[in-house]
């Protein structure tokens, strides 16, 4: 069929073509991620508005190849939002609690599309919140872990991927069309965003990138072959989600806000412990990569073996999860 490489192709060009664009506006508007010889060590100021080229390039892939039924529609409306939620952020002109009102209001509006979570035996008073949850966290698991070039536009981009093919294995050719598009659009971005980056995708990109992911996941098919398979969408996002939760642990633990800035990262933890940036975010790759497969090997594995997948998955974050917290970042 050549609607998917024609979405994907695409994607790729507009946001290669794009992303040049966003960063000369940036530059000229003084958006930039300044160094600050703490958290934000790059040696110069690198332009923000990446996300911008994202989002266009998603948007232009499906005007082209597919028709924009309702829930297309919401979910562009929720990326939109978080997208002007991003970029007020970007500007530094959005304070903490009207930047999750904003998410709030993006994920009422995927709600009130038809987007939401979708189980049997998930009675709907449990699936709107557990929904509305799923999508707050997701967002904000994309945007906490953009901390090192190229990091998380690749384990976007990987993850798409994987629910891509979870979606053309079971005939949801939405998911697998908007999959796509995000897949290409972050390829393209990624020519520019991996090290030495030259533009960052922000907030305006983190935030729409984990929307679109979350919305995608959370309406996809997995419960055709086990009871088990559900779960498939916390093993095809998990990178994002494990530095999400390690990283509100170890900030807890201390006694430190949750959402303060810090090096408690995985990723910063890797680089600060052994690895260079570059060797850290293909390491990231190749377990996103390992964790799609696993994610979509469960939606057709029998009961007994997913849950075996599960019980080895588990200990494997545990143990990493404890070897992390050992490394001394410097605090």
């Amino acid at each position: 069929m050549i609607q998917y490489p024609l979405t994907f192709l695409l994607a790729v060009l507009v946001s290669a073509y794009g992303t040049p664009i966003a960063r000369s506006a940036a530059l000229r508007f003084g958006i930039v991620d300044a160094p600050d010889g703490k958290l934000k060590e790059q040696q110069r100021p690198i332009p923000y508005l990446g996300g911008l080229a994202i989002y266009a390039a998603v948007l232009v892939a499906l005007a082209v190849t597919f028709e924009f039924d309702r829930e297309v529609l919401g979910i562009l409306l929720a990326g939109a939002i978080v997208i002007v939620v991003g970029l007020l952020d970007d500007l530094r002109a959005m304070r903490p609690a009207v930047k999750l009102a904003g998410q709030c209001l993006a994920a009422i509006v995927l709600l009130k599309s038809g987007i939401m979570i979708e189980l049997v035996y998930l009675p709907l008073w449990m699936a709107l919140p557990l929904s509305f949850l799923w999508i707050l966290v997701i967002t904000n698991a994309f945007n906490i872990i953009d901390v090192m070039d190229g990091l998380a536009a690749g384990v976007a981009a990987i993850a798409a991927l994987a629910l891509f093919v979870v979606a053309l294995m079971n005939g949801r050719p939405m998911i697998a069309t908007m999959a796509l598009a995000l897949a290409g659009a972050l390829a393209g971005f990624l020519f520019y965003n991996f090290e030495p980056a030259t533009i960052y995708m922000g907030d305006t990109g983190s935030l729409f990138v984990g929307l679109l992911l979350g919305s995608l996941a959370m309406i996809g098919s997995y419960t055709r072959v086990n009871q088990i398979g559900f779960l498939a969408p916390l093993i095809i996002l998990g990178v994002p989600i494990f530095d999400l939760l390690f990283v509100m642990h170890v900030r807890r633990m201390r006694g430190q806000p949750v959402f303060l800035g810090s090096k408690d990262h995985f990723a910063l933890r890797l680089r600060r412990w052994a690895f260079s940036k570059r060797r850290t975010v293909l390491l990231s790759y190749v377990v996103c990569v390992i964790l799609g497969a696993c994610g979509i090997g469960l939606t057709y594995a029998s009961d007994l073996i997913g849950t075996y997948l599960l019980l080895v998955l588990a200990l494997g974050l545990l143990v990493c999860a404890h070897l992390l917290q050992r490394i001394d970042v410097g605090l």
